[in-house]
């Protein structure tokens, strides 16, 4: 609690912790004393208040003196990877082709790009975070992701065999969320991250809590079936169900992921990239649409490519939720592209080092 004060707020007083958190000054105290040990938490000189009596001591959050690893797993055709300050500042990155790499293989070049991540940081480090495509269980287990020809792949304990430090890996999806909230100001009322990338996946949180669901994959949003062959009028903008690697046909990631969307406006004018873009928004607003309606959500934060999903295909998306929801819930709903750039899942990958870590994002 008190980290996550000092994290959010900024320099603070052993007086202003006290009142902010409900805590008693001597417990404030305590933990004050215990966070300075371990050298995250530092005091400032004092400075004069203008008043009558010994100036307050403010301490502060000592961000620059650990340092996280994170990768992220969402691109179809390279996995990215930082080390990062815990404010989020990247102080080194790199990345490594993995196109048409998967099973063990894939687990090889994510445990080589941690390693050398490691060597690249010259601070102590808190931990590794991941996000990773497919359904993660608590444990940092990949229980599927068919993109990468990962089942019931433990890629949190083979990663730290390997470097021997603490790992935390999440769905892509939840990790970009988390970075949402925790660097990019979203709203913790009800917010939905959707990451389009080799797949396309949701991260989904409500009053300031993730959703996971019962089997750890709330928010698989991209193996929810859009276009089905016996409805012939409706998969005629986008032609007839294609396979999807999960094994059934018509998945909303057959139609949105990176590779989909680049096949279907290869070799398209402007005007008719704009039409062929444009009715896959149509589409992810269907699937979007009974989602925002159920959680009245506020706002829903597109991740990828912005010259596919920043345009034609937001607009027709945005239009679509509001054609089908009524106004109360589609009123001031938000369809916007990440701010944090391509580093969301990066950023999210290290607020899980700090909500795992140190208890707090």
């Amino acid at each position: 609690m008190l980290l996550q004060h000092l994290f959010h707020s900024g320099p603070t007083s052993r007086a202003e912790l006290a009142r902010s958190t409900g805590l008693t000054r001597v417990t404030v105290s305590d933990l004050v004393n215990s966070l300075m040990a371990e050298e995250l938490v530092a005091e400032l000189s004092a400075q004069p208040e203008g008043r009558v009596g010994k100036p307050a001591t403010r301490l502060r959050f000592r961000t620059e003196a650990f340092q996280i690893v994170a990768l992220d797993l969402t691109d179809d055709a390279r996995i990215h990877g930082a080390v990062l300050d815990l404010t989020g500042e990247r102080l080194a990155r790199t990345s490594v082709g993995v196109d048409g790499v998967t099973g063990a293989d894939a687990v090889d070049a994510v445990v080589d790009l941690t390693r050398d991540l490691v060597a690249r940081a010259d601070r102590p480090l808190l931990g590794v975070g991941i996000g990773s495509p497919g359904v993660v269980d608590p444990r940092g287990t990949v229980v599927q992701a068919p993109n990468r020809g990962w089942y019931d792949v433990p890629l949190a304990r083979t990663v730290a065999d390997a470097v021997a430090l603490p790992v935390h890996v999440a769905n892509d999806a939840n990790a970009a969320v988390l970075g949402e909230l925790t660097y990019g100001g979203a709203s913790v009322k009800g917010v939905l991250a959707l990451t389009v990338g080799q797949g396309v996946g949701a991260g989904i949180v409500l009053d300031g809590a993730l959703v996971q669901g019962r089997a750890f994959a709330a928010g698989e949003l991209g193996h929810v079936t859009v276009i089905d062959d016996r409805d012939d009028v409706a998969s005629a903008p986008l032609g007839q169900a294609e396979a999807c690697a999960c094994g059934r046909r018509g998945c909303l990631e057959t139609v949105l992921s990176v590779p989909a969307l680049r096949r279907r406006v290869a070799g398209l004018d402007p005007q008719a990239s704009d039409a062929a873009l444009a009715s896959v928004g149509r589409r992810l607003g269907i699937a979007l649409a009974p989602v925002v309606s159920a959680l009245n959500l506020s706002e829903v934060i597109l991740s990828g490519p912005p010259e596919l999903l920043d345009g034609p295909l937001r607009d027709a998306a945005l239009d679509t939720i509001e054609e089908r929801t009524i106004p109360v819930i589609s009123s001031g709903v938000q369809l916007r592209m990440t701010q944090l750039g391509e580093d969301g899942t990066l950023l999210g990958a290290a607020v899980l080092v700090l909500s795992g870590q140190l208890g707090f994002s």
